[in-house]
């Protein structure tokens, strides 16, 4: 049965303008270029200052009104246009200019990035020294075009036949797929093209078996035996088990695994150019250390000069003029509607990166006033216990928004550029009632695991032991967890032999 009923209900929405400024937020520096970029040429009422030409990308968001703001304001009768005018023409376009004559404007350089064949160019560079059939050509450039950046074929052979049925019309078999994976297989570097980990090592051994015929042959055949039947044992370090199997005495073995170690289980990283899995960091803060006093600067392109376009401005008075003692007429209204919500745009967008300044700007100097010891001395064991909350308390912000700003953000100090998130971390009582931060148990964990003896790798039980030896208690399986955080494995999978 239908039923009619009045409810009332509280619900919070954010308007077009918060949205932007999250988003503005979010991203580093390194995208806010072409952010704004996007937003240049989105919004024709939005221009850049003459002193501005750096800056960097996110996905454009632009914002502007609805189509239903639109035509409710293209329906209203009685639109003071005088005093729309009046408020737009007395502002001084100025006024919207990021910078101020007090901003400090660092020459910026910029590095230059070397023009490279990329590694997939490298391999086709490779193929037309081969003499292939039309065919093969074709099988050869979809391989090829399936190695992924660290020089792995992940597609099965049978997907590369489906794929090059779909794709080029051309109808093959299995079997010719292999071949022409064997053929790349000798291309440079060594390894590529390997399907498994385990295949990769073994196309390396064997290129320097062939290429080197007079070097290390014992260690090498060793080697390779042990990556063709005992891959399993060498990936968990069964040691005793592999002695005893292949029958070697232990120096026999460790040069052997010596010989494995050598080689590179990521072979497309060696080819020059290949940077797809590389990025410059440009930082968002910067802190300079004045004599023992810490000074704070955002990176300049967090402040890009940006304003009202002036043509926008001359368009509204020109119309001023025109309509003078007489009334506007339609296409006359839509136009300045036009021009109005453009400039209502860009002061949105312009207002949103000065908040964005301001935004970082508190935040990072929050967490400087928190970590000063650290910035003046760069000791990691100086870092404070500090979370999202204790920022958010100094700050006046909201958790999230402090969130916002620590994540993919970068400062740089005179002891190297650091991730804001580094300087978060949970606080932990010692014996003697002191409160450290887990940065520092995680750094006294990673230095007990790098000076350990090898031969007899410290177990998470004695880890535990040892730390509270120096007076931290902490339980067996945060030992484990804190060893995770820091990728270091188990202690039977970081044993070596002497």
């Amino acid at each position: 049965m239908l039923r009619q009923s009045l409810s009332q209900k509280m619900l919070q929405k954010l308007s077009p303008q918060q949205i932007q400024l999250m988003k503005l937020l979010q991203i580093p520096t390194a995208s806010l270029e072409q952010r704004i970029k996007e937003e240049l040429e989105s919004n024709p009422a939005l221009d850049e200052g003459d002193d501005y030409d750096d800056v960097f990308d996110l996905e454009n968001d632009g914002f502007g009104q609805t189509k239903e703001t639109e035509s409710e304001e293209r329906n209203e009768p009685e639109f003071e246009f005088d005093d729309y005018l009046n408020e737009y023409l007395d502002d001084d376009p100025s006024n919207y200019k990021m910078k101020g004559e007090d901003f400090i404007n660092e020459e910026e350089r910029s590095m230059p990035v070397p023009v490279e064949n990329s590694f997939h160019e490298s391999l086709e560079r490779q193929l037309g020294l081969l003499d292939l059939n039309e065919k093969q050509e074709i099988i050869a450039n979809q391989i090829i075009g399936s190695i992924d950046e660290d020089g792995y074929l992940r597609r099965e052979p049978n997907s590369v036949v489906d794929d090059l049925l779909f794709a080029h019309n051309v109808e093959t078999e299995v079997k010719e797929v292999n071949a022409v994976i064997k053929m790349i297989q000798k291309f440079e570097p060594a390894g590529i093209c390997a399907r498994t980990l385990q295949e990769c090592l073994i196309l390396q051994l064997e290129d320097k078996l062939e290429k080197e015929p007079d070097q290390h042959i014992s260690e090498r055949k060793t080697a390779l035996r042990i990556l063709k039947d005992f891959f399993e044992e060498f990936t968990k370090k069964h040691y005793i088990r592999m002695k005893k199997l292949l029958n070697l005495a232990d120096s026999e073995l460790k040069e052997a695994i010596d010989e494995i170690i050598k080689l590179n289980p990521k072979p497309a990283s060696t080819v020059e150019g290949n940077n797809m899995g590389s990025q410059y960091i440009i930082p968002d803060f910067i802190i300079y250390n004045r004599d023992g006093e810490l000074e704070l600067t955002l990176n300049s392109k967090n402040a890009p000069d940006l304003r009202i376009n002036d043509q926008y401005m001359e368009m509204l008075k020109g119309y001023r003029e025109t309509v003078q003692g007489r009334r506007a007429t339609r296409p006359e209204k839509e136009a300045v509607l036009f021009i109005k919500q453009k400039i209502d745009s860009a002061k949105w967008f312009i207002d949103a990166i000065k908040q964005r300044q301001d935004t970082l700007y508190r935040t990072m100097y929050a967490i400087m006033q928190y970590q000063y010891e650290y910035f003046c001395t760069g000791d990691e064991r100086r870092i404070k216990p500090m979370i999202l909350k204790d920022l958010a308390e100094v700050t006046g912000l909201d958790i999230s928004t402090v969130s916002r700003v620590a994540n993919s953000k970068f400062v740089q100090t005179e002891f190297g550029t650091k991730k804001l998130k580094d300087f978060f971390s949970e606080s932990m009582q010692t014996q003697d009632g002191s409160e450290v931060s887990t940065l520092e148990i995680k750094n006294i964990l990673n230095d007990e695991v790098t000076r350990e003896d090898k031969t007899k790798p410290l177990s998470d039980e004695r880890l535990m032991e040892i730390l509270s030896d120096r007076g931290y208690n902490i339980a067996r399986r945060t030992i484990a967890k804190y060893r995770e955080q820091l990728n270091i494995p188990v202690a039977r999978l970081r044993k070596e032999l002497r």
